[in-house]
C-alpha cells in the first residue's frame, strides 16, 4: 500500500513538472524566438500561476487513482477534462491581471495540445516499455502459450484478447478469430486476424493446422457464440479435431466483478441452448414490484426458488415464502437472510391444500401478487399418484385463487407447464385443470371477480431443475453411465431457471395491465426443441468421453404418460406476440365458471376419497383430450349441432 501511495505521488510530480514547462514550451512553439522579447516575470508568473491550478485540477479529476501500467480511454478522458479546466480558469486569472495585452491568443490553445500530449504520451510509453519488457520476460522464461481461436468477434472477445497481450501470465495465446457475420471479416483486433465467418470454421482449422502455432488447443466461445444457433455443432467440430470446448466470462460479469477476463471457463450444456436474448424492460418489473407485499407458493422447489431471489431484487415492501417442505423452505429462507437481511421476510410451512392455512396466510400477510408455483411436476409419480396430483395441482391452485379473490390481491400468477397442451398424463392434464380454473375466474366481470387479475404463464422444462434430465445424465456420468433415454426421437424445449424466471416477471407485469382479458394465457418462446439423445451425447462430449466408447446410450422406452414431443400452443390457439421480447399470447379454450366449480367439487371429493376411477373421468370431462387407459367418458363439450361428444378410448 505504501509502494502504491508513494508511486500516485511520483506520477503526481511528474504531472506537475510537465505543466509548468507547458505554458513557456506553448510560447515558443507559438512565437519562436521571439520568446526572448517577452518579460521573464510575466512569463514566470503564469507558469507559477498555472502550475498550482493545474495541481488542483489534476487531483480533482483523479489523475492518480488509475495504474499506468493500465492505462486507457477513460484515464485519456480524465486528462482531457483536467487540462482543459486547468487551461480555462489560467485564461481568466491572465484575463483579469494583465488583460491579455502581452500574451498571443493562440498559446492557450496551443499548451491544451501540448500538455495532453506530455501527461498521455508519458504514460503511453511507460505502458508499451511495460508490456514490452513483460513479453521479453516470457521469452526468457520459455513460456509456452496454449493457441486458442475464438468464435465471435464481440465486445468479449476484444477485452479477452486485449487482456492476453497484456498479461504476464494467461496460459493462452489467441491465434485467431471466426466471426459469427461476414462484417468483421479480414479486420483485425489487437493484432490477432478475422480469419472466415463460422460456416468454414472446419476450412480454418485445416489452414491452422499447417500454420506456425499448429492446430488450436481450445475453441472458444464468446457471449454471441453462446446463442448462435448453430452452437451445439461445434461441440462435434471440437472432438473431430482433439480440442477442447472453453467459454468466455460475461461481460456482465466482469462489470460486475465476478469474472477475471482472462478467465474462461468450460462450455456447459446451459450454455448451447442457442436461444437469442430477450429484450427486458426490468424498470417495469421494478415498477410492479417495488413496495409491494409479495406471496410465492412453492418457494423451496426451483422455479419458486428462482422467484424468490428475483423479486427479492427488486425491493418489495415484504416477501413472504410459503412451501411445505421444510428443508427446501429452509434453504431458500437462509439464502435470502444471507443476501437481503434488511428484506422484511416470513416464510411459512404450508401445504397449498390446506384451504383453512391458505386462508390464514393470506389473512395475516395480505399480499398484493402472488405468484403461485407450488405444484407436483413429476410426470411418472404423478401417473402413479393421480389423486395427490389433482389435490395439489388442481385443487389447491383453486384454494389459493380464490384466497386471491377474498383477499383482493392484485395479481395472481399462475405457473403452468408445456404439458398442459393436449395432455397424455396426469400431471399436464392437473396443470391444464389449473389453468383452466383461472381462465375461468379471469373472464367473469370485475363486479364478480373482483379486483384480482389472474394471469397464467406457461412453459416447457428448465435446465437444471428438480427432477430434469441434465441433473440425471450429470449423475450418470459420474458413476460411469449408462446415461438413459427413454426414446431415441424423443424431444423437449428447454429454457434456463433464470431466463424463465425473468420471462414470468414480465409476463405478470403484462398481465397486470388486462391483457389476458378474455381468459388468454402468456406462453414462453422456448426456442428449437432439442433431442434428448443428443443432449446426452453433447455431455458425455463436454466431459472429454466419446459416446458409445467411453460412455454408453441406453434407450429404455417410454414411461407412463411421457409423450414424444411436448406443444407449447394447442392447433386451436395460434400465438400472438407481445410487446416484450420471449412472451407470447394464446387463448385457449375457456370453461363456465359455474361449471368449472361444479366439476372441481366433485372432483375434490373424489381425490380426497382416493377414488381413483372417477377422478380420471371427472378430468376428462373438462379435458377431452386427455384419455386415461381403459376409460371412456362422454365429453361435457357440445358439438356444432348441440349434442354431446361422444369421446371413448
Amino acid at each position: 500500500m505504501l509502494r502504491s501511495f508513494q508511486r500516485s505521488h511520483i506520477a503526481f510530480v511528474h504531472d506537475i513538472i510537465m505543466a509548468a514547462i507547458s505554458f513557456p514550451l506553448a510560447l515558443y512553439l507559438r512565437v519562436g524566438e521571439g520568446v526572448v522579447y517577452y518579460a521573464p516575470h510575466n512569463i514566470l508568473f503564469s507558469a507559477g500561476i498555472f502550475t498550482l491550478i493545474a495541481a488542483v485540477s489534476f487531483w480533482y479529476f483523479g489523475l492518480y487513482r488509475g495504474i499506468w501500467r493500465y492505462a486507457s480511454l477513460n484515464d485519456v478522458i480524465r486528462i482531457a477534462k483536467a487540462v482543459s479546466v486547468a487551461v480555462a480558469v489560467l485564461f481568466l486569472v491572465l484575463f483579469l491581471t494583465t488583460r491579455l495585452d502581452w500574451m498571443p491568443r493562440s498559446a492557450p490553445i496551443i499548451q491544451w495540445f501540448l500538455l495532453m500530449a506530455l501527461l498521455g504520451g508519458s504514460r503511453l510509453t511507460y505502458r508499451i516499455a511495460k508490456d514490452k519488457s513483460t513479453a521479453r520476460a516470457l521469452v526468457r522464461q520459455g513460456t509456452s502459450r496454449l493457441p486458442v481461436l475464438l468464435i465471435g468477434a464481440g465486445d468479449e472477445a476484444e477485452a479477452f484478447i486485449r487482456e492476453t497481450e497484456r498479461s504476464a501470465d494467461t496460459p493462452f495465446k489467441v491465434i485467431g478469430i471466426v466471426s459469427l457475420t461476414q462484417g468483421r471479416v479480414g479486420r483485425n483486433m489487437h493484432g490477432v486476424d478475422v480469419l472466415a465467418t463460422v460456416d468454414q470454421l472446419e476450412d480454418v482449422l485445416r489452414k491452422l493446422q499447417k500454420g506456425r502455432y499448429g492446430l488450436p488447443r481450445r475453441l472458444v466461445l464468446s457471449g454471441d457464440a453462446l446463442r448462435h444457433e448453430d452452437n451445439a455443432k461445434w461441440v462435434e467440430v471440437a472432438d473431430r479435431y482433439g480440442m477442447t470446448l472453453a467459454r468466455l466470462p460475461k461481460l456482465g460479469d466482469l462489470r460486475e466483478g465476478l469474472a477475471d477476463p482472462l478467465q474462461i471457463r468450460p462450455v456447459a450444456i446451459e450454455d448451447l441452448l442457442g436461444r437469442p436474448q430477450a429484450r427486458l424492460d426490468r424498470d417495469r418489473v421494478r415498477e410492479m414490484i417495488a413496495g409491494k407485499r409479495v406471496l410465492v407458493t412453492g418457494a423451496g422447489g426451483s422455479i419458486g426458488s428462482e422467484l424468490v431471489r428475483q423479486i427479492a431484487s427488486y425491493g418489495p415492501s415484504s416477501l413472504t415464502l410459503l412451501d411445505a417442505g421444510e428443508f427446501q423452505l429452509y434453504a431458500i429462507d437462509m439464502e435470502m437472510a444471507e443476501k437481503y437481511p434488511d428484506l422484511p421476510r416470513d416464510s411459512i410451512l404450508g401445504d397449498v391444500r390446506d384451504r383453512t392455512r391458505i386462508g390464514q396466510v393470506f389473512d395475516r400477510y395480505k399480499p398484493e401478487i402472488v405468484f403461485h408455483a407450488a405444484a407436483y411436476k413429476h410426470v411418472p409419480l404423478v401417473e402413479h399418484n393421480p389423486n395427490e396430483g389433482v389435490l395439489t395441482n388442481t385443487l389447491g391452485t383453486r384454494n389459493v385463487a380464490e384466497a386471491c379473490r377474498t383477499a383482493g390481491v392484485g395479481t395472481m400468477v399462475l405457473i403452468s407447464t408445456d404439458k398442459a397442451v393436449n395432455p397424455a398424463n396426469v400431471m399436464g392434464a392437473s396443470k391444464r385443470l389449473a389453468e383452466c380454473y383461472c381462465q375461468a375466474l379471469e373472464t367473469l366481470p370485475p363486479e364478480e371477480r373482483g379486483s384480482t387479475r389472474f394471469v397464467t404463464v406457461r412453459f416447457g422444462n428448465v435446465l437444471g431443475s428438480t427432477g430434469s434430465v441434465v441433473p440425471l445424465f450429470k449423475r450418470q456420468l459420474e458413476a460411469g453411465g449408462p446415461l438413459t433415454v427413454t426414446h431415441e426421437g424423443i424431444t423437449r424445449y428447454f429454457m434456463t431457471i433464470a431466463e424463465a424466471v425473468e420471462l414470468v416477471l414480465q409476463s405478470a407485469e403484462l398481465g397486470r395491465h388486462g391483457v389476458t382479458e378474455g381468459g388468454k394465457i402468456f406462453v414462453l418462446d422456448m426456442g428449437r426443441p432439442v433431442k434428448i439423445i443428443d443432449l446426452a451425447r453433447q455431455m458425455i462430449l463436454l466431459s472429454g468421453l466419446q459416446p458409445d466408447e467411453d460412455v454408453e446410450i441406453k434407450v429404455t422406452g417410454l414411461r407412463p404418460g411421457e409423450k414424444l414431443y411436448e406443444e407449447l400452443f394447442h392447433d386451436s390457439e395460434p400465438p400472438v406476440p407481445t410487446e416484450t421480447d420471449g412472451v407470447l399470447l394464446a387463448a385457449p379454450r375457456v370453461v363456465d365458471y359455474g361449471l368449472i366449480k361444479q366439476v372441481f367439487d366433485a372432483l375434490e371429493d373424489s381425490a380426497t376419497n382416493r377414488n381413483t376411477a372417477k377422478t380420471l373421468e371427472l378430468i376428462s370431462q373438462l379435458v377431452p383430450e386427455f384419455q386415461p387407459p381403459e376409460i371412456g367418458v362422454k365429453s361435457i363439450f357440445a358439438d356444432k349441432n348441440g349434442s354431446e361428444t361422444e369421446t371413448a378410448s
